[in-house]
């Protein structure tokens, strides 16, 4: 693969920008229906497997409808979250709450939805105790293997990391936990994103088996499921192939039947939070060429800019770009795609070889179909973009209108 594909022709990008200008974000519900439904079946060997998306990763409701309809439940880190989770038809143990430094009214309302509550620290079990006077119907801690599983650039390595309890801790926490009353038990861990690897999935499975067979024993406990986390990388260069879900998935067969079955403790559930796999390949930021300028470099600006999409200024991530109509010919115009914020880093490709773009051409940006739109901020008084949804049927729905200077100053106190 030399080229990514864009759903659209340049033609039809022109027509919805003529109604929605640019920049905006656009989704292909057929990408995000059809890789859901590959993970599910890579999976369906499993006694009970669930996906739970993560909502940080493209919290619109019209999203998490869809990935509602293919079975999945919904992974959630905050307060609005939770919300968005209920208002798009999901509750109770289709929710799983998994966050960190938690406020009260963030644990007071994963209770009333009757959620998956996922403590990140011991502390937590006695902090919700004491301000609830209870207890979950089923306690969860999240797992934080430390040296013993490496991470990478974007989440961290594991011992460095604000997530998650130690092994030890994990002994105590449950212990702690029976003592007060609890009957069901899960576990959690997630210790990569965007990895490619499939082997890498299977030896967390490894280590949660492991794991929930040694607790277990020691105290006395049964698990009804273990959550592995997310992480699923995409090909985000465009000669890198897709993740072999299949290839995974038996991977994780093979240990749950190596270690699950002769402990006695099939049937146990197995769930996952990934998101970037999902929608990331789905969206695309169409923007527009408003300026190209000469300097020492040769500047290509947008009318998209940092706000719209963090990744390539925050962690130096590659996204391609295409030039609708322009696929096939040859990319030999050397650039940096940039934005107009007042920061030199917003920009969206260094020293990136393009057909030599026009002013007024239209650019689109690939795989920001997750933690692109949802990453944005205002600073400089930028107004986060319109969100569009390519429907199966190829119509176009606007599931998030454009901000208005109105929406920005809606919260001052003049």
């Amino acid at each position: 693969m030399t080229e990514k594909k864009i759903p659209l022709s340049r033609e039809e990008l022109e027509r919805i920008a003529a109604i929605y200008p640019t920049p905006f974000y656009i989704y292909d519900e057929r990408t995000i229906r059809r890789t859901i439904r590959r993970l599910n079946k890579a999976f369906s060997w499993a006694p009970l497997f669930r996906e739970y998306y993560a909502v940080k990763a493209n919290p619109n409701p019209h999203i998490l409808m869809i990935a509602r309809d293919e079975g999945c439940g919904a992974d959630c880190s905050s307060l609005p979250e939770l919300l968005l989770a209920g208002r798009s038809g999901l509750s109770g143990h289709e929710i799983m709450f998994s966050s960190n430094a938690t406020p009260l009214v963030e644990f007071k309302k994963a209770a009333e939805l009757n959620a998956f509550i996922n403590f990140d620290d011991l502390s937590h079990l006695d902090f919700f105790h004491h301000g609830l006077g209870k207890i979950p119907e089923l306690l969860c801690f999240r797992y934080n293997p430390g040296t013993l599983r490496t991470g990478n650039a974007i989440i961290g390595v594991p011992e460095e990391a604000k997530y998650g309890c130690t092994r030890e801790q994990l002994f105590t926490g449950y212990r702690r936990g029976k003592e007060l009353g609890a009957k069901r038990f899960g576990i959690h861990t997630m210790i990569a994103s965007n990895e490619r690897n499939p082997r890498y999935f299977v030896d967390t499975a490894i280590m949660l088996f492991e794991l929930v067979r040694d607790l277990g024993l020691e105290l006395g406990i049964r698990f009804e499921f273990v959550n592995m986390g997310g992480g699923i990388g995409i090909p985000y260069q465009p000669d890198q192939e897709e993740v072999n879900l299949e290839l995974l998935a038996e991977g994780v067969r093979e240990a749950y039947s190596e270690i699950i079955i002769p402990a006695g403790l099939d049937p146990l559930a197995i769930f996952m939070e990934n998101a970037r796999m999902i929608t990331g390949p789905s969206g695309y930021l169409v923007s527009r060429v408003l300026h190209i300028k000469k300097t020492y470099k040769t500047f290509i600006g947008l009318d998209a800019c940092m706000a719209n999409l963090m990744r390539p200024a925050l962690y130096g991530a590659y996204h391609h770009i295409t030039i609708p109509g322009r696929e096939n010919e040859e990319a030999n115009f050397i650039c940096d795609v940039t934005g107009s914020l007042c920061e030199n880093n917003d920009k969206f490709a260094i020293d990136r070889k393009l057909p030599e773009p026009g002013r007024g051409d239209l650019l689109v940006i690939h795989d920001t179909g997750a933690h692109g739109h949802s990453m944005g901020f205002n600073y400089n008084g930028k107004l986060r973009s319109a969100e569009l949804l390519l429907r199966e049927d190829g119509s176009i729905v606007q599931i998030r209108r454009a901000e208005t200077c109105d929406d920005l100053f809606a919260t001052i106190m003049w």
